[in-house]
């Protein structure tokens, strides 16, 4: 019996065997550079006081952060669509329930601000 090898271009049926994204240094470099800036950023934002904003902003730089490390360490950047789409809502789950609880905490106090 003889088997049949059929070419797969856009390497569907074995993602795993896909060709690797090589990232270089400076690429690297600037994410580095990018993950300070958001640092003194971070740390510039906790000396302003906003009310009850400081911890909307100090979420927000987090997730952008977040999102700069999922996109360029985890290599999610070069990946397959179905990838990035489970990515995404792990994500977007994770802002969900961070917003619930920054809703639930607001409301306890209601009133009290």
């Amino acid at each position: 019996m003889s088997e049949h090898h059929y070419h797969d271009a856009s390497n569907v049926v074995n993602p795993e065997h896909a060709e690797h994204h090589i990232v270089t240094p400076l690429q690297y470099s600037y994410v580095y550079g990018g993950l300070i800036i958001g640092t003194i950023i971070t740390v510039l934002a906790a000396d302003i006081n906003l009310g009850v904003f400081n911890p909307i902003v100090a979420l927000a730089i987090a997730c952008t952060k977040a999102v700069i490390v999922i996109l360029f360490f985890m290599h999610v950047k070069y990946q397959s669509n179905l990838i990035k789409v489970t990515v995404g809502a792990g994500f977007f789950t994770f802002i969900v329930l961070v917003t619930m609880s920054l809703v639930d905490y607001m409301s306890r106090a209601w009133g009290l601000w």
